[in-house]
């Protein structure tokens, strides 16, 4: 039987946590962090934390004294070892605000919800069959102060997956509203053109995802050819190579976006340097 916390207690699963009244629920007022563990370490926590605290400031929480990145690797560590999942595994620690409607919230204190989940041993492997992707059009993303966090409001990455499932495709594109690339509903972005790799800037709307972050901070390192710049579509189809971040899959490799295939030889390198080359980026 699997746990969950809440703001503190270990609870099955199952258990009925909020009411109707809530405002996560009435309205998604409120963040999330996707981390991975292995061996029982989260990794890039402080990056993680650092995120989140960024988001709760912009969100206006008030955050009391018990709410601590320390307390909340304790309970994540003892969460891990309640639910047998010490070995790999992915975590979600999801704050919210409690009871109220828009004006007359009770307070901005956060609620929050930890919970984990077992990986495949083949996690973080590389994808030798590559990933196959399409373009979700239908909504595009702002570029404004919610956009780099992972807020609640996740309309457009839910239904740009719904999409991409009735396409049989891996993961769709989200485009941001002036029609540049943004990101996939759980990843950030890469291109490869002639040896050159491209990112959209966190002012295009992405996710400021902790992978992008390490994954830039290694190009810069091992002397990759790197750059931040606005991307279209036509750039896209027009790429040699395309992969994708976040921090619990790494790096995966994307092989076909509509008719248009992609190689992957840089993509393997940088793999390679990035991961298995890497002890602090592993697994």
């Amino acid at each position: 039987m699997e746990h969950i916390i809440f703001n503190g207690k270990q609870l099955v699963a199952e258990t009925a946590i909020i009411s109707a009244n809530n405002r996560g629920l009435r309205f998604g007022d409120g963040l999330f962090e996707t981390m991975k563990s292995i061996n029982g370490q989260v990794q890039f926590l402080d990056e993680h934390f650092a995120r989140l605290w960024n988001g709760l400031q912009i969100l206006q929480f008030t955050i009391p004294k018990h709410f601590t990145p320390d307390q909340l690797q304790d309970e994540i560590t003892g969460l891990l070892k309640r639910n047998g999942h010490q070995h790999l595994a992915r975590i979600r620690l999801t704050v919210f605000r409690g009871d109220g409607g828009l004006y007359d919230e009770l307070n901005h204190k956060p609620n929050y919800i930890i919970q984990t989940w077992a990986l495949p041993e083949t996690n973080g492997d590389w994808n030798s069959n590559g990933l196959v992707l399409g373009i979700y059009t239908d909504v595009k993303k702002s570029c404004d102060i919610l956009s780099n966090i992972k807020h609640n409001n996740f309309l457009p990455y839910a239904l740009a997956a719904m999409h991409a499932k009735t396409q049989k495709w891996n993961d769709a594109l989200l485009l941001n509203t002036e029609d540049r690339l943004c990101d996939t509903t759980i990843a950030n972005i890469f291109i490869i053109k002639d040896g050159l790799v491209y990112t959209p800037p966190l002012s295009d709307g992405c996710v400021a995802g902790v992978m992008r972050k390490n994954i830039i901070r290694l190009l810069h390192a091992h002397d990759f050819k790197f750059t931040e710049t606005g991307l279209t579509t036509e750039d896209l189809l027009n790429a040699d190579e395309v992969f994708l971040t976040n921090s619990v899959y790494n790096l995966r490799w994307v092989q076909l976006i509509g008719d248009k295939k992609y190689t992957n030889i840089l993509s393997q390198k940088i793999y390679a340097r990035c991961f298995q080359q890497n002890p602090d980026m592993a697994v």
